[in-house]
């Protein structure tokens, strides 16, 4: 996993590679608006073409990001979703919430029979932890973006 702490500055990641640019300020993630541009420099370049990749933002109670990591590169039509591992860090970070973004390199942003019931699955449990799934997102080409909260389907 990459991950970068936002420590006192929100970090971003301007391409996959990780470079990251520093900010005065926490990046406010509420709203999808502000998600889905806080995600979308996520998945430029070559590696979000070729394959899908799952980001992380873990947020504080008033939706700072204290923390955005990738968790998983997966293949063309396929990215796992590391249950046990999100859990784990939202508990260690003290997180409020999180924020799920993954991209969909055929080009279509609607979300998939397994991408819901991997979704289901991380908010049953993030609910044990009084932990709330703020939203997932689903990028495809051109910036497409689907909110599985705002379908209903979170």
């Amino acid at each position: 996993m990459e991950a970068v702490a936002i420590d006192g500055g929100a970090s971003l990641p301007s391409v996959i590679g990780m470079k990251v640019q520093r900010a005065e300020s926490p990046a406010l993630l509420a709203g999808h608006d502000a998600a889905r541009d806080f995600f979308s420099s996520c998945f430029m370049g070559p590696d979000a073409v070729a394959c899908e990749m799952l980001w992380v933002a873990h947020v504080d109670d008033r939706a700072r990001c204290i923390h955005l990591g990738r968790y998983a590169e997966g293949h063309e039509g396929a990215v796992d979703l590391p249950v046990r591992k999100i859990i784990a860090d939202a508990a260690r970070l003290g997180s409020a919430g999180i924020l799920l973004a993954h991209n969909h390199p055929s080009g279509d942003p609607a979300p998939s029979a397994a991408d819901c019931r991997a979704t289901r699955t991380l908010a049953r449990a993030a609910e044990a932890i009084d932990l709330t799934v703020v939203d997932h997102l689903i990028f495809a080409k051109r910036n497409q973006c689907q909110s599985l909260r705002r379908m209903g389907l979170l």
